[in-house]
């Protein structure tokens, strides 16, 4: 969603005239945030569809949203291309079994479709994992993906992905997709949702104690964060030994760990706190938290902490954001992530690989934490560099895919 939301503001400039196809708010299981709505361009045409209400799909175990609105937006979007002419179909969201419709649309009107895959979506990742590490209803959701997966990808014209890795594997698992258009493009940093952060009032509850400091995580968490979460708790829980004077003043905060519904959340972070012995130290709050609340908690907070998946393809889309409030940042990553080689490039923060080993985080994070406390630290982001992963730069690259497509199809410049 965010990808749209920032590309919107530049697609036209690049001579691209973007229409939005989403769900209708009511129908989300969100709360709305109004602030998201307020930073569309104000000419943006939205279309809104509904979806089943989840007071009947639950009743047999259907909660999706992809699934409730699968029927809306084929009926809707058949009208739209009925009555316009468009050009291309981008798909850009994490709701991916309606992306098979894509393929329906392309023979019914030979419009081309391009997916942005920001997430795994057919993955065997969980397949040797225990039954407690997999996330609910994990079996239906696996063979379901498995067979819905092939339909949208062999049909697709182009290929975005966050991840060098996702391409790959679904080169290889679809041969076709050699053949067609794909660029790696993450996320891009998009300044103006610090602004409005800003001057906004928004008021978080989150910082209790006002006489320590914190380190704080605002994102999903999960079992495949955990060794990066214990590199980190183990080198601080040596620091309480090396030198309580500083590491007894910061607490870690989590905010927002798991996609469950509010108050069912299962804490994968905390529990990994307990196991090190330190969990008097760690607060862990899994209901998600609206976009623009996260980001004034970032902006709080002393110290950010970015703790990566042991999935080797995994990247952090909220990397910009924490780099973008210019606090001090710390990041643990699998080395083949994109977020580990973009926080050493950019110079943004201090990170270390999964096989770090802890007294060398100690070491790094020692000398840190005394910068806060003293209030020596200084930013050293390279702003230069940053900004080739502007969400400008990153719409233009979109739009050359774009490009790409239609010139191999002969059509013109009209997307949604």
């Amino acid at each position: 969603m965010h990808r749209v939301r920032q590309s919107v503001w530049y697609f036209e400039s690049f001579g691209w005239k973007p229409t939005v196809v989403s769900v209708y708010e009511k129908c989300v299981e969100t709360e709305n945030e109004q602030l998201l709505e307020a930073s569309l361009p104000e000419s943006l045409e939205v279309i809104t569809v509904q979806a089943f209400s989840t007071s009947w799909t639950r009743k047999i175990g259907l909660g999706a949203l992809a699934l409730r609105s699968l029927l809306f937006y084929f009926f809707r979007v058949n009208e739209l291309i009925k009555c316009n002419k468009i050009d291309l179909i981008y798909f850009s969201t994490t709701q991916f079994p309606v992306l098979i419709l894509g393929r329906f649309w392309k023979w019914r009107f030979k419009v081309p479709y391009v997916i942005d895959m920001q997430d795994p979506w057919y993955s065997t990742y969980y397949l040797d994992k225990p039954k407690n590490e997999r996330p609910k209803k994990y079996w239906f959701s696996y063979y379901l993906n498995k067979y819905l997966e092939p339909i949208a990808m062999n049909g697709c014209d182009g290929l975005i992905s966050v991840s060098a890795a996702y391409i790959s594997q679904l080169q290889e698992r679809y041969p076709i997709l050699k053949e067609k258009p794909n660029k790696v493009i993450t996320f891009g940093a998009f300044e103006n949702d610090l602004v409005v952060t800003k001057n906004v009032n928004i008021t978080t509850h989150y910082f209790k104690n006002k006489d320590v400091r914190y380190v704080v995580y605002v994102g999903r968490g999960g079992f495949d964060m955990q060794t990066a979460v214990s590199k980190l708790f183990e080198a601080f829980k040596y620091g309480l030994s090396e030198n309580p004077k500083v590491f007894e003043d910061f607490r870690f905060l989590f905010v927002g760990t798991s996609y469950a519904p509010k108050g069912q959340g299962e804490k994968t972070i905390h529990p990994v706190a307990k196991k090190i012995g330190i969990e008097s130290y760690i607060t862990e709050y899994t209901d998600r938290v609206p976009y623009f609340e996260g980001l004034k908690i970032l902006l709080e907070a002393d110290l950010l902490f970015i703790p990566g998946s042991d999935d080797t393809s995994y990247t952090a889309s909220k990397l910009y954001p924490y780099i973008l409030t210019k606090k001090p940042i710390l990041g643990i990553f699998n080395k083949e992530s994109s977020a580990f080689s973009i926080l050493q490039e950019t110079n943004a923060g201090i990170v270390f690989s999964l096989n770090e080993e802890v007294v060398v985080i100690y070491n790094q994070l020692n000398e840190l934490l005394n910068g806060i406390i003293k209030g020596t630290y200084i930013n050293k982001t390279d702003w230069n560099i940053f900004d080739k992963y502007s969400a400008k730069v990153m719409t233009e690259r979109q739009v050359e895919l774009f490009e790409e497509v239609i010139l191999r199809g002969g059509g013109k410049k009209s997307a949604f």
